[in-house]
């Protein structure tokens, strides 16, 4: 084969690696993506707590606590033009998120667990218990779908560990209706809930609670919105834009040398 040919079946490769068996998506969050608490009805704070990111309510128009919380962001409250949007967005990326398909259904409880990107799936309420390990493997921003039917609660001191590349940025908590994080735990990833929000004395949040039709409760609570990813498309842009660019220089020595041979 010629080193032409070669150079172009290496560029195919390349291009089709990332697509195969991709099941879970990047949840894009639109305008909602600045918002570390978003609510619809009301945002309650008891305590310290600390919301690294914009907090915001819409159509409600309540938020109390703030002192002696602290918000280092912007504070969107009521209908605002931009609280508004955030919830229109929100509504879109809850639908995205509703609509992967599964690739483990079945999940009920997540226990001292590890799990790769993908997308589980509880067609009722969904626990977490002890450790949960979410493990990118390696590859690019990789993606952590999580569906529930009813409510998500975690347990007292748990924690979310993320390693392997795995992003905060790059997890969705999609639940039907309200989350309840427990005491003291660690929370990781984006909780996109249809009712409430309840993070209880002392939780720490590497996301952003958003809640579409109800309230967000908060208690010396620290939630920091992570940093933005890059997403799977442009991902797949610039791998395509780089094995093109390796095909092109490739081409260019094969002539050197037809040349030089000849």
């Amino acid at each position: 084969m010629k080193a032409t040919h070669w150079i172009s079946a290496a560029i195919i490769g390349l291009t089709l690696l990332p697509m195969r068996g991709l099941a879970q998506t990047f949840v894009d969050l639109g305008t909602a993506s600045s918002f570390g608490v978003l609510a619809g009805t009301v945002v309650a704070n008891t305590g310290a707590t600390v919301i690294n990111g914009d907090l915001g309510a819409s159509p409600g128009a309540t938020v109390s606590g703030f002192p002696p919380g602290v918000v280092n962001g912007t504070l969107y409250i009521g209908n605002t033009t931009l609280a508004a949007q955030a919830q229109a967005d929100l509504a879109v990326a809850y639908g995205q998120a509703a609509g992967q398909a599964a690739t483990q259904s079945g999940v009920t409880t997540l226990a001292n667990t590890t799990l790769l990107p993908g997308v589980y799936n509880s067609a009722a309420a969904l626990g977490i218990s002890g450790t949960l390990t979410l493990d990118g493997n390696g590859a690019v921003n990789p993606v952590f779908v999580f569906q529930m039917g009813s409510t998500l609660t975690t347990g007292v001191s748990s924690q979310i560990l993320l390693i392997g590349g795995a992003t905060a940025e790059n997890i969705f908590w999609q639940v039907g209706s309200s989350a309840t994080l427990g005491t003291s735990s660690v929370f990781a990833g984006n909780i996109l809930a249809n009712a409430s929000i309840t993070a209880t004395t002392g939780v720490t949040i590497d996301g952003r609670l958003l809640a579409m039709n109800g309230s967000i409760t908060l208690d010396t609570n620290t939630i920091t919105v992570p940093a933005a990813a890059i997403p799977e498309s442009a991902d797949i842009s610039l791998l395509i834009a780089g094995a093109i660019g390796l095909g092109m220089g490739g081409r260019r020595i094969y002539r050197r040398h037809a040349r030089l041979r000849a």
